[in-house]
């Protein structure tokens, strides 16, 4: 296969979309959408988000040292994609899209409560890496909904849920199981 060189650029895609909230009090919380995200230790379980220093949510995360990941599904899609294109300086988003800022259990700020899965997270460190700092954090606590829950296990299930990713300025439907991990070596057992 023949292949072309191309400039550096951000090519691991799709990320997943999600909208994180912030903020102690009522008259400071917020909302910022984030597709920089992801898992970076199970043990403790740890995770990231990434943020422009210019975000009016950076130094509310940066102050606080606590933020609340919150699963978007395609009901909140135009609530995400919203709350990525509106400044908090200028909107309260909660108010402006009809979203209850419910009480975490672990952090101060709030949960986005129509949100079906919420993970609160404890910065522990915050790297500056050039456009974005990385929000190192430990994972405190998952508020989920009960229809994400197996009835048989208990375990969380976020397959078939109408979760959305982000891949190269457009969203996109996650959930179709193509294959259990492990399915490799499973039948050679």
């Amino acid at each position: 296969m023949k292949k072309t060189n191309k400039q550096p650029l951000t090519l691991i895609y799709p990320v997943p979309a999600f909208m994180v909230s912030c903020g102690e009090s009522e008259k400071e919380h917020n909302i910022i959408s984030i597709a920089w995200t992801g898992t970076i230790c199970s043990t403790p379980p740890m995770c990231y988000i990434s943020i422009r220093p210019e975000r009016h949510s950076y130094d509310i995360i940066k102050r606080t040292k606590e933020f609340v990941i919150n699963y978007t599904t395609k009901d909140l899609l135009f609530v995400m994609d919203w709350c990525g294109r509106n400044s908090g300086k200028n909107f309260k988003k909660f108010k402006e899209m009809n979203l209850t800022p419910a009480k975490a259990e672990k952090v101060s700020c709030p949960v986005i409560e129509e949100s079906p899965v919420n993970i609160e997270c404890k910065v522990i460190d915050i790297l500056s890496l050039g456009s974005h700092d990385m929000f190192i954090a430990e994972v405190l606590n998952i508020q989920v909904a009960e229809t994400y829950l197996n009835p048989k296990s208990g375990t969380i299930n976020i397959q078939n849920n109408e979760l959305i990713a982000y891949s190269q300025g457009n969203y996109l439907d996650l959930g179709k199981i193509i294959e259990q991990s492990g399915f490799s070596i499973k039948n050679k057992q």
